[in-house]
């Protein structure tokens, strides 16, 4: 997906990789491109147009490259910082290419490339991306970025009674979706083995995840839902083989933990309700 964006300058190139600071927001008034990433793409939700970015993802990571695909500048801001959501930049005319990430991990996505991107601890959260190219000319201007979603998430639904007393987490190892996205892509680029451990609190009965996936429709070839008590013991286990997931799409799926063990041991393909698109539930 390529857009273009016919962005103004006038100053040289600040080639400097840092976060935005809050001096860099005061010097707005100076500055040659500004970046507004304010909106997400919903349009198959149903709801509304588009939602404020900065209330969805508590950290936002932006790259561009030069026509060498050299990397020539990185911002990197976080929930509470000055003037989150908003980007300030000087860059010499030319032609660039435009990455932005918005995402809720616990540090800031690694852009190497126009095709790779990595979070911290190879964890997949809500994650959200802009690509395109960057046509610098002499005129100072700002825009409204409008970011899609970048990944499909499953939705475990517990429809036992009660969670045995022993349950205190549950952990998801599954295959079959990315943990590394390629923003010129716009999917995941390699086929990872994720985990994810799900603190069992009361009242709750949904339990998500995410990955990246490789298409628009993918498949979890394997996922394994185990039960754990206190002490990392398996309490139950459920596996489930060729999962549906779809991107900006949740697959939820019913599970029932108290049942025989010989049925929690046999490979099935989950009942899945028909996927809804995120955020509608």
């Amino acid at each position: 997906m390529k857009k273009y964006l016919f962005i103004a300058l006038a100053l040289l190139l600040a080639a400097c990789e840092k976060p935005v600071l809050d001096e860099d927001i005061a010097s707005t008034r100076e500055a040659n491109v500004i970046l507004h990433m304010t909106q997400y793409e919903q349009e198959s939700f149903g709801t509304r147009a588009a939602t404020d970015i900065t209330e969805l993802c508590s950290h936002l990571n932006v790259a561009i490259f030069d026509a060498e695909s050299t990397k020539v500048k990185t911002v990197a801001q976080k929930e509470g910082d000055t003037g989150y959501g908003t980007i300030v930049l000087t860059l010499a005319a030319g032609t660039y290419q435009l990455v932005v990430i918005a995402h809720n991990g616990e540090g800031s996505a690694t852009i190497t490339s126009t095709e790779k991107v990595t979070f911290p601890n190879n964890k997949v959260t809500d994650t959200f991306y802009y690509y395109g190219d960057l046509v610098v000319t002499d005129a100072k201007q700002s825009y409204d970025l409008t970011l899609t979603r970048a990944v499909a998430m499953f939705r475990l639904v517990l429809t036992d009674d009660e969670i045995p007393s022993t349950v205190t987490k549950f952990k998801f190892y599954y295959t079959g979706g990315s943990s590394t996205f390629s923003p010129s892509a716009g999917y995941g680029c390699v086929n990872s083995k994720q985990t994810e451990i799900r603190t069992v609190a009361d009242g709750v009965t949904t339990f998500d995840i995410f990955t990246l996936p490789h298409a628009e429709e993918d498949v979890l070839t394997k996922l394994t839902i185990t039960a754990l008590d206190a002490n990392d013991n398996t309490v139950k286990e459920r596996i489930f083989e060729n999962v549906p997931v779809t991107r900006n799409q949740i697959t939820a799926t019913p599970v029932v933990f108290s049942v025989a063990a010989a049925a929690a041991r046999s490979p099935t393909a989950p009942s899945a309700s028909p996927p809804i698109p995120i955020g509608t539930a």
